[in-house]
């Protein structure tokens, strides 16, 4: 368990995020986030000296990303500093924030900015050179969809391993349905009293149209409706399968951040140091090979031991599960209702830009905390490779 590491209230933000090859697919992921990171520090009258690390997650490769971590640290008015490249899919964000939290647990780092961002839309064609191939033959690899159709270890594509625990444990296409309509239910709530709930966090995104002209995007783009007569009249995306278009996450564009830091320098930071929250401690699993969505359960529950709670005691539950099935899995298992959870939407509504998407949700998290007078939060969720990732963190 940890006990030194905060994260500051409002010591964080999430852009809007962008549908796939919309807004943001020809701007370069670590530049837009850092130069949108740069805005909100000054906003919020803040010194980006004051950091001394940096933590930049990305999963889709970029322009100059080899020089990633020290570059944004640059980007963002902290030319001093180094920064550290993390990538480890779906859990980014969760691990990241882990990594600078254990930073400020052993007196290693003072200010840490994690910054994680990405960019599905265009993503990069990579070639290698192919000695055995004839006539100068390649091979080549697309970083979104070559991995998003097939897990290298287990063969096949992400929605097959959710359709496995489907099979496995006799979860329904009505079910799946069901949680698809709930979840876009629950997003509506973020929109009410023009986005109040969104606005609390949510950073608009301004992009350079031409030396004179700038587009600002302030709210998600890419929303597709839901309603139960839309859900029934799609076609599953494998032959028999629970899962539609409409039950499945999409692929998006966006970036987040959150200062972790001590809880003294939290509170000089907070707008509210009651709700400042503390890192209380991660959770990580592998589940068996070709069922990812299985995976968020032990990463829950490692969490929870380790914070020295049970699920009972958790006020807020946040899940990055890209497919229904998941959330109706862990549900199942945890004994929570499935309903209760991912209040005000989940990347199976607002879509799936990799590194950010936990982070948004831990950030939404804080916010729904914050409204209930604090409690545990938890976040869980699956990543490639059929692995998950937890965080417990507390407030008051």
């Amino acid at each position: 368990m940890l006990t030194k590491a905060y994260i500051p209230y409002k010591g964080y933000f999430s852009t809007p995020f962008a549908r796939w090859q919309g807004s943001l697919a020809n701007e370069n992921s670590i530049i837009l986030g850092a130069q949108t990171s740069q805005r909100w520090i000054k906003q919020n009258s803040m010194d980006p000296q004051i950091f001394d690390y940096l933590i930049l997650g990305i999963t889709v490769g970029q322009p100059k990303m080899f020089y990633g971590g020290p570059w944004a640290s640059a980007l963002i008015g902290a030319q001093n500093i180094p920064g550290l490249l993390i990538s480890q899919a779906c859990s980014t964000s969760t691990t990241g924030v882990f990594q600078a939290a254990m930073g400020i647990e052993t007196d290693l780092y003072q200010n840490v900015f994690t910054l994680m961002v990405d960019r599905t839309s265009n993503g990069p064609h990579t070639i290698w050179p192919n000695p055995k191939g004839p006539g100068g033959q390649v091979v080549s690899e697309n970083w979104v969809m070559d991995h998003f159709n097939k897990d290298p270890w287990a063969g096949g594509a992400m929605i097959q391993t959710a359709e496995n625990v489907v099979k496995e444990t006799g979860v329904t296409r009505e079910q799946c349905d069901d949680v698809a309509l709930r979840r876009y239910e629950q997003y509506t709530d973020a929109l009410a009293n023009d986005r109040e709930f969104q606005k609390k966090y949510m950073f608009p995104i301004e992009i350079a149209v031409s030396k004179k002209k700038t587009h600002t995007l302030d709210a998600d783009e890419g929303i597709f409706p839901t309603t139960r007569e839309g859900l029934n009249g799609l076609k599953p995306v494998l032959p028999e399968g629970a899962h539609t278009f409409g039950s499945q996450t999409h692929p998006a564009d966006g970036s987040c951040a959150l200062i972790v830091t001590s809880r003294d320098r939290a509170a000089d930071l907070s707008q509210d140091a009651t709700k400042d929250a503390q890192v209380v401690s991660y959770g990580f699993s592998r589940a068996k090979k070709g069922f990812m969505a299985m995976a968020v359960v032990p990463a829950a529950q490692m969490a929870l031991s380790r914070a020295g709670i049970t699920i009972d005691d958790v006020k807020v539950i946040k899940t990055h599960n890209p497919f229904a099935a998941n959330d109706i899995y862990m549900a199942d298992q945890l004994k929570i209702d499935v309903n209760t959870f991912n209040n005000f939407g989940s990347s199976l509504v607002f879509g799936h830009p990799q590194a950010p998407t936990g982070g948004r949700l831990i950030i939404e998290g804080i916010e729904e905390l914050a409204d209930l007078g604090g409690g545990y939060m938890l976040f869980t969720g699956c990543a490639a490779g059929d692995t998950g990732a937890a965080l417990v963190l507390k407030m008051g």
